[in-house]
């Protein structure tokens, strides 16, 4: 299958390492308005996981400095958008309508509507639109789904997830929430959804915090309401410009056992409730190359990505959009429609 990758900052990089593990793919164009990262050089890229950057050959590849240049390649068979969030809708309908797949980053959009948008032409064109929502494909992630949605452990009383780290300085387009929504939306956005995948939609959220962008500072603190159970919370966000760590975890109390996760403190355990303690898988294949061999897959069957589905990511988008409102008005509790 023959990809570009449009976006050659720290996500467009992190998946151009994964792109040459996978079998059967090739990566034949990319697209960046940077002359410097075109031309190969992504060394001076940097992000909140994974290794430094480095530099890659492109010399036998298109090179594309426009959206509209990269998804008229008539030989592009699949697109993978790593550009910034307020691109990613018009750069997933220009390749959905030249007949591409399209793998594109979390967040999908920057509203309901143009999430909607993009789901429809993938319809129309009868292509594969997947989200890279990258939780679904993390070991201890996924421990988690597979043990509640085989009941051994009974009913889930409470469920926190918390994800931080330090603002971001690989792109000043990130301290504009037009173009990134801001730290929460962007950052956060993983957990909401891992919260869709498990306990479907809530009924209201409501949530406090602070934000100030010019500082780098963008955290809340959002409790959805689920009948049953006790509380979900997601907690999180930026910290300052600096050394403040990048770290996501979970704890998940149910009947039978509590489950707890924290990258900073190790892999995940399953506490159970008569006193034993059970290591769960935490390590595996890379999870940005698992994510994209799902979406190869499907490509190659051209089937709708049951997996990471592109209606969950969007509603993840309305029900952070939600979680940024109700901070907005000190901590209202507002509806959510799925």
């Amino acid at each position: 299958m023959r990809f570009a990758v449009l976006g050659l900052g720290f996500m467009g990089s992190t998946h151009l390492k994964a792109l040459r593990r996978i079998r059967g793919v090739e990566v034949i164009a990319v697209m960046d308005q940077d002359e410097q990262r075109l031309s190969g050089d992504l060394s001076s890229i940097q992000g909140n996981i994974g290794g430094p950057g480095e530099r890659f050959d492109f010399s036998a590849m298109r090179r594309y400095r426009t959206i509209e240049e990269v998804t008229a390649d008539p030989d592009v068979e699949a697109v993978d958008i790593c550009l910034p969030t307020h691109l990613h809708a018009p750069a997933t309908l220009a390749a959905l309508r030249n007949g591409k797949h399209v793998l594109v980053e979390k967040p999908m959009a920057l509203d309901g509507p143009s999430c909607e948008e993009m789901i429809a032409e993938a319809r129309r064109s009868g292509r594969v639109l997947m989200v890279a929502q990258v939780l679904r494909f993390i070991p201890p992630y996924r421990a988690l789904r597979d043990l509640l949605r085989g009941g051994e452990l009974g009913a889930v009383r409470s469920a926190i997830f918390r994800r931080r780290c330090a603002a971001p300085t690989w792109g000043p387009w990130e301290f504009d929430a037009s173009k990134s929504g801001g730290g929460v939306f962007d950052l956060l956005i993983h957990d909401v959804d891992m919260c869709l995948h498990l306990f479907g939609p809530p009924r209201s959220v409501a949530a406090t915090g602070y934000e100030d962008l010019r500082q780098g500072v963008d955290v809340i603190l959002a409790e959805l309401d689920y009948p049953g159970i006790g509380f979900v919370a997601v907690t999180g966000g930026w910290h300052h410009v600096g050394q403040y760590p990048f770290s996501m975890e979970y704890t998940v109390v149910a009947d039978r056992g509590t489950l707890e996760y924290s990258s900073a403190g190790g892999g995940a355990v399953l506490y159970r409730a008569g006193g034993s303690k059970e290591d769960l898988p935490s390590n595996g294949s890379d999870w940005y190359q698992a994510e994209i061999e799902y979406f190869v897959e499907c490509c190659r069957k051209n089937v709708w990505p049951e997996l990471c589905p592109p209606e969950e990511s969007a509603a993840a988008v309305r029900l952070t959009r939600l979680m940024v409102e109700s901070r907005s008005r000190a901590g209202e509790r507002l509806a959510f429609t799925a």
